[in-house]
């Protein structure tokens, strides 16, 4: 899961508004970033290992000049840790293009088998959005076109989309033309474009959060639609074209913790899903007969849910975890290393809330087990009686091939285990999760329009219908040896 950011203004740069719009969904991605610039005769790239701070320094502000410009958050799936697999990505021919994107191809290695075999294209990544740029650009060769054209590019986005499998949110730039984005026909990942007027215009931005559009104060906010292309000219010339439609199914994972609470992904809010999950967690809660005397989240994507559950049930809720804010979210590190090393670094409690008390801790999920289990751990050693653990998403049990970091099999606790098994596996008293049932209620009551869910990380059914145990294994040999731990140098 990533997150991108594209702008087009009609006149001044782009660059300041990339860098703020890429700090407030940092939370997408934490291993790279990158901005890729547009100003006349040629695209201006920086990207880097790091947070957004650590890539951009002043000086880069003054070399990512233009008015057109899109940037871009990343965490691997597809693709091991390192520079050459930052994005965006930048082609000189045919056009100039620049592009990034959020999800992941199931499709990715045959691709670019066939890019090298028949069309001798050279990867120099690992990233599958090196693949999609190249899948667009030999579309866009095929059609021997002389001169760019949006019937031109919508053809080739068309004819990319047959190609390209899994899930794809795309923004992207044509040299001296303009912005274009689209979406996969099932639209499992989010993509969003508003406007703001500006210096006589107006300003576009097309984002995969609507945070980004908030903070950057762009208004008339509009969801990509599933299988649907936009292109924005340099003249603002707005052009949408449905290209390949399917059932719609928005990833259920957005809502229950990728994306920020003040957030909406198509026309649902993040906040008041999470309210509702809580909701209906304490109707689940009753009906154990376990009583608590406190109920304490997991900082922070827990907060909500929990505060919902609390006052539902009329039990106490406390913060009763300090987190370190300059620790990275656990769940998005490269490897599992480094996830057990930051959780007691990430979490402190507050032992009084502790103490003697029979605490109900509410967690967002429950994936690998190793959170959960330091957690219950910090919770005992703070004297808590007795610990009991809610997750308000159901058990984790398929791996995601669509662009969550859930890409293994055994990596799942819930993987044929019972809830009493996982409560013995993390140290817990009692484990309670969230029926699927009441997942998909809780988001749908946001928009009814969402009939259909990507469930699959619950499920293992995959929308997309091309996952075979090949995919999935190949799949899962891409994200182990993507990271495995790098011996020391001798």
């Amino acid at each position: 899961m990533c997150g991108f950011i594209g702008i087009l203004r009609p006149s001044g740069h782009v660059f300041a508004d990339i860098c703020d719009g890429l700090v407030s969904i940092q939370h997408r991605g934490q291993d790279a970033a990158g901005i890729a610039t547009f100003e006349p005769p040629r695209f201006h790239l920086k990207r880097g290992s790091g947070l957004v701070r650590d890539v951009f320094i002043p000086d880069d502000a003054r070399r990512l000049t233009g008015s057109l410009g899109i940037g871009h958050v990343r965490y691997p799936t597809i693709g091991g840790t390192g520079e050459e697999n930052a994005q965006p990505f930048v082609l000189n021919h045919p056009f100039g293009i620049a592009l990034a994107h959020n999800g992941n191809l199931t499709n990715y290695h045959e691709l670019a088998r066939s890019l090298g075999r028949e069309d001798c294209r050279l990867m120099d990544s690992t990233c599958d959005a090196e693949v999609i740029i190249n899948v667009l650009a030999d579309e866009l060769v095929r059609r021997r076109a002389e001169w760019f054209s949006v019937d031109l590019l919508f053809a080739a986005i068309q004819g990319s989309m047959g190609r390209l499998k899994g899930a794809y949110s795309v923004v992207g730039a044509v040299a001296g033309q303009g912005l274009f984005a689209f979406r996969d026909p099932l639209g499992i990942k989010p993509i969003l474009m508003a406007e703001r007027p500006e210096n006589g215009g107006i300003a576009f931005c097309v984002a995969s959060e609507s945070v980004v559009l908030d903070v950057l104060d762009f208004h008339r906010t509009e969801n990509i639609q599933p299988g649907e292309a936009v292109f924005i000219s340099r003249a603002g010339e707005v052009t949408r074209r449905t290209l390949s439609a399917g059932q719609h199914h928005p990833c259920l994972f957005e809502y229950v913790y990728f994306a920020r609470p003040d957030s909406f992904l198509d026309h649902v809010s993040v906040y008041k899903t999470r309210l509702r999950l809580g909701q209906k967690l304490a109707e689940s809660w009753r009906k154990t007969g376990i009583q608590a005397d406190v109920i304490i989240p997991i900082p922070e994507s827990a907060t909500t849910a929990a505060m919902s559950m609390a006052r539902e049930l009329g039990i106490k809720y406390r913060e009763g975890f300090v987190k370190n804010r300059y620790i990275g979210r656990t769940f998005i590190m490269a490897n599992d290393q480094m996830r057990r090393s930051s959780v007691r670094a990430k979490l402190n409690p507050i032992q009084l809330e502790f103490e003697g008390k029979d605490v109900l801790l509410v967690d967002d999920s429950i994936v690998r087990g190793n959170t959960s289990r330091q957690i219950v751990a910090l919770a005992r050693a703070s004297g808590a009686r007795k610990v009991f653990f809610a997750a308000y998403s159901p058990p984790l049990r398929y791996p995601c091939v669509y662009g969550i970091d859930m890409s293994t099999k055994l990596e799942f606790i819930a993987k044929d285990r019972t809830e009493q098994e996982v409560a013995r596996e993390i140290g817990a008293d009692f484990v309670l999760y969230q029926t699927l049932e009441d997942l998909e209620e809780s988001t749908r009551e946001g928009n009814a329009q969402l009939t259909t869910f990507c469930n699959a990380c619950f499920t293992g059914r995959y929308p997309t219908n091309d996952v075979t145990p090949e995919v999935l294994e190949a799949i899962e040999g891409d994200r182990l040896s993507a990271h495995e731990p790098v011996p020391p140098k001798s």
